[in-house]
């Protein structure tokens, strides 16, 4: 756990400092594309089961979450131009380098869900808050595409709660189970390669 924390800090802060002038870039571009702020914050659950602000690029135009909590689809009409762009590219998620930083989160674990979905969740569910949510782990990479598997369901709420969730759960046990630093490395490179390629 020590060397996971030491690599989420070292990493964290050389990502803000090396990317610095791509972020400020994109930032811009955000600003000309739509109205409404740069960032996206949103409350989630982390670690011990605690409430924490995650921060993203904003990729929809404001008050879009108010028509929904899901995205349905790369083309849902309420992401911006830019917007899709990030999304594509995994970049709209560049700015959590200030979570993991801040301690809220680390490079690999469990997605953090809304507080609304962990609702959901049965006593043994709650395992996975023992460890920081990541950015990536074995639920994101099986789901890198779950937008449009939302899209195409007949009830995507439905399908969310009820199969989407569980399923998640079980790769994200699994994660727990499984996770040393050299299977994070493993699933990092495995990201970059996804995100490369896609």
């Amino acid at each position: 756990m020590i060397l996971k924390r030491s690599f989420d800090v070292v990493f964290s802060i050389l990502g803000l400092l090396i990317l610095s002038p791509f972020l400020i870039l994109i930032a811009l571009l955000i600003k000309l594309d739509s109205k409404g702020s740069v960032l996206f914050v949103q409350g989630r659950v982390g670690k011990n089961n605690i409430d924490f602000n995650i921060f993203k690029f904003r990729t929809m135009h404001v008050q879009s979450q108010n028509k929904g909590l899901l995205t349905l689809g790369n083309n849902d009409s309420r992401i911006t131009k830019v917007g899709y762009f990030l999304r594509r590219y995994k970049i709209d998620e560049f700015p959590q380098l200030i979570n993991i930083l801040k301690g809220d989160m680390s490079f690999v674990g469990p997605r953090p869900e809304l507080r609304y979905y962990v609702n959901f969740y049965n006593e043994d569910d709650m395992r996975i808050f023992s460890v920081r949510p990541g950015i990536t782990g074995l639920a994101s990479l099986k789901y890198r595409n779950e937008v449009e598997l939302l899209k195409a369901a007949e009830d995507p709420e439905d399908f969310f709660i009820n199969t989407i969730i569980p399923d998640k759960l079980k790769y994200n046990k699994e994660y727990i189970r499984k996770q040393t630093f050299f299977f994070d490395l493993k699933l990092i490179c495995i990201t970059i390669i996804k995100v490369i390629t896609k």
